[in-house]
């Protein structure tokens, strides 16, 4: 099993490109008012068709309206949902729709608890803490997380991975998928051809390390 790449916060066709192009899984795109990486999903949507036949675009949410929700599946059909507030597991799955579940961890947060609220999720995303719902550049406690094996769903690490420490938390704690965003910016909210691919390289490396 290979390490799967989900690189995040995309809002321009050449770092779409060359995400597609280094070897990511999934693009993610951000539709957050808050945040500087968010994206309309009319050119979202538009963005979406820069990837490859066998590349997912994500769509991440904090907290949305249904209709916004409606909206990015309406303009990317084969989207995978990203839940990234304190959505209920009731809301993520009224949608129909494959979707993943964020938790922000820190030191009270149960995840074998949460793996069974969101057991409809495909994956669990940790992420670390933050009021701001993520984007923090920084890592968490990895201790904090279960052994392999026992959550329900897949586990993607994100939260302060960049081209430095990827390898070692895939050698480490050998997740089923990595995410990044602000680690691969040159500043906030601009992503970096130089720093998707010497991302993607890393994982790439780490995993060739584990065969």
């Amino acid at each position: 099993m290979r390490t799967r790449i989900k690189l995040c916060g995309f809002q321009t066709e050449d770092t779409v490109r060359a995400a597609a192009q280094a070897g990511a899984d999934a693009v993610g795109f951000v539709f957050y008012p808050l945040s500087p990486r968010n994206i309309a999903p009319a050119e979202a949507g538009r963005l979406a068709r820069y990837m490859g036949a066998w590349q997912t675009p994500v769509a991440l949410f904090v907290n949305p309206q249904p209709e916004l929700v409606q909206s990015v599946i309406a303009e990317i059909p084969h989207v995978l949902l990203q839940f990234h507030g304190d959505e209920n597991a009731e809301f993520c799955e009224s949608f129909g729709r494959p979707f993943i579940k964020a938790i922000r961890m820190k030191a009270d947060v149960d995840l074998l608890a949460e793996s069974v609220r969101f057991h409809a999720a495909q994956a669990l995303l940790v992420d670390s803490w933050s009021e701001a719902y993520g984007g923090t550049g920084h890592t968490f406690d990895w201790s904090l997380l279960p052994k392999p094996g026992e959550l329900k769903q897949a586990l993607v690490l994100s939260g302060g991975l960049d081209e430095s420490n990827v390898a070692q938390a895939i050698l480490s704690l050998k997740p089923y998928g990595v995410d990044v965003s602000s680690g691969i910016e040159s500043a906030r909210g601009v992503k970096s051809v130089e720093k998707i691919e010497k991302f993607c390289k890393a994982v790439q490396k780490a995993d060739a390390g584990l065969l």
